[in-house]
């Protein structure tokens, strides 16, 4: 990797970070990799999509290149918000550098591994493979209108992937220790239980929907298996129990208890569903009613098997690193959850532990890192 490729990468990341892209306000950022890609012989389409309940949202799609295997680059260009930019050492959208970090909203999650991929590319001829790039400004919050659409959209144009990297942080402490080859699945649910409101004083003429309540609780949180060979156990976990009950002398009329589970592949969401109202149908409710449904859409579990691309991802980062990278399932849902239909995908990128904090930064020396293990990726790939 040449210094000015490497010199490239935190150019083009400073530029992507100057644009302050909360979701679903891409802020220009599109303008900045429409500009890096396109000298590089990339064909660039803006796509927007909207409806179904949110907000609309811009996305990108740059294509090179028509035979051959077909190589997926994914990623996103929006952020959270910064929250309070006075408790920031640095502007948070200003992108300044001290002691070899660069600060910024979504240095880490996940511009660097954008602009980590767009600056790799320059040292990739045309002539090297078909490469694209699905970049969407719609991860961080309802990702409706992002890269589900987009995905769908590119294979009504006739695109078809073989492998795929999304650059989120998928490091620990090094770039390429670890790589992610899957994501468990989300689900969602909201229990209510209704009863009687009454006096604390007469409890024989209220009916507490609370002891039914606290029996759920207790009979659904926790593991609902041992794992499987990638992912750990399937969890359920509650999030929140409300009474909406100020006083101490009125028994509540109703519970509502809010809950999240997050699965391996033993499990679909409809074989969740069933599992908790079986759970449901079988406690002892007395008298009350009990109310279960989910909320949002569920998020699938999916895992790309060692072999094709992966395997020759392993073999360069081995070769460039001297260690083998860990294959991790872990952490919350991404966007590769919507690719895993199309072709393999793994997530490869810079370590994340301070995506979404104050003070959020990546190490150059870790961006210009990655930068040089995209292309030679790219390179074992297409040979």
């Amino acid at each position: 990797m040449t210094s000015e490729t490497a010199d490239d990468a935190v150019r083009l990341l400073q530029e992507m970070i100057r644009c302050a892209s909360v979701t679903p306000e891409a802020a220009g950022v599109f303008d900045v990799l429409e500009a890096a890609l396109t000298p590089l012989g990339f064909t660039c389409e803006r796509l927007r999509f909207e409806g179904d309940g949110s907000y609309p949202v811009d996305n990108l799609f740059a294509t090179r290149g028509t035979a051959g295997k077909h190589l997926l680059f994914a990623g996103h260009t929006d952020v959270v918000p910064p929250g309070d930019a006075a408790s920031w050492t640095h502007p948070p959208f200003a992108a300044e550098i001290a002691d070899g970090l660069m600060y910024g909203r979504g240095t880490t999650d996940m511009k660097a591994g954008v602009a980590a991929f767009v600056a790799a590319l320059a040292a990739i001829p045309p002539e090297a493979g078909r490469i694209s790039l699905a970049i969407t400004n719609d991860e961080e919050a309802d990702a409706v209108n992002g890269t589900d659409k987009l995905m769908q959209w590119a294979e009504a144009q006739g695109h078809r992937f073989d492998f795929c990297i999304v650059g989120e942080p998928s490091a620990t402490a090094r770039v390429g220790d670890s790589i992610k080859i899957g994501r468990r699945g989300s689900l969602n649910g909201r229990i209510s239980v209704t009863g009687t409101q009454g006096h604390v004083a007469y409890p024989d003429k209220a009916n507490n929907p609370l002891p039914v309540a606290a029996a759920l609780l207790s009979s659904l949180s926790g593991k609902l298996d041992d794992g499987t060979e990638h992912f750990p156990p399937s969890n359920l976990e509650f999030t929140s129990v409300d009474v909406g009950n100020t006083t101490t002398n009125v028994i509540p009329a109703k519970v509502e208890m809010r809950f999240n589970i997050r699965h391996n592949d033993r499990w679909t969401p409809q074989g969740l569903i069933d599992a908790v109202n079986e759970v449901i149908a079988n406690c002892d409710k007395r008298d009350c009613v009990v109310d279960f449904t989910t909320a949002g859409r569920p998020s699938p579990v999916f895992i790309s098997e060692v072999g094709g691309g992966v395997e020759v991802l392993i073999e360069t980062i081995a070769r460039a690193t001297g260690i083998a990278p860990e294959l991790s399932t872990a952490g919350g849902t991404s966007d590769g959850r919507f690719i895993a239909n199309y072709c393999p995908v793994v997530e490869f990128g810079t370590p994340g532990a301070s995506m979404h904090k104050v003070d959020e930064h990546v190490r150059l020396e870790d961006l210009k890192a990655l930068v040089g293990l995209y292309r030679s990726f790219i390179t074992d790939y297409f040979a």
